[in-house]
């Protein structure tokens, strides 16, 4: 994704003026294994793994769960009403962050901005 903001970021901070955070659980009912904060307010925009204490939204769910997400295999509006995802904070910035921000994982755009950076 990092490579991706570096090309695109400041259209997706435009749009989005917002930082996140993403709580990775390994199952439900488990303690938050992973965290990670997409800045989406500042520059181009970053990622990095770690918590921000000023974040607009934060977004926890299940690692599972989060894999289907960013593949395109499940709609975050119905992860959320599902209740496969929660969210915390500013819901107005939180729906900001739509899967129509980033490119999807097509061969191409793998190509262009390197597997695992989307």
């Amino acid at each position: 994704m990092n490579s991706y903001l570096q090309e695109e970021g400041e259209k997706v901070v435009a749009k989005c003026k917002a930082i996140y955070n993403f709580n990775i659980l390994p199952a439900k009912g488990k303690p938050v294994d992973t965290c990670w904060v997409i800045d989406l307010k500042n520059g181009k925009g970053s990622v990095k793994q770690g918590s921000a204490k000023d974040a607009d939204a934060t977004f926890t769910m299940v690692d599972e769960d989060y894999f289907q997400l960013v593949n395109g295999k499940v709609n975050p509006q119905m992860a959320f009403l599902s209740g496969k995802m929660k969210i915390k904070g500013n819901m107005k910035k939180a729906t900001a962050f739509t899967p129509d921000l980033f490119p999807k994982p097509t061969p191409e755009n793998l190509a262009k901005y390197g597997k695992g950076k989307l």
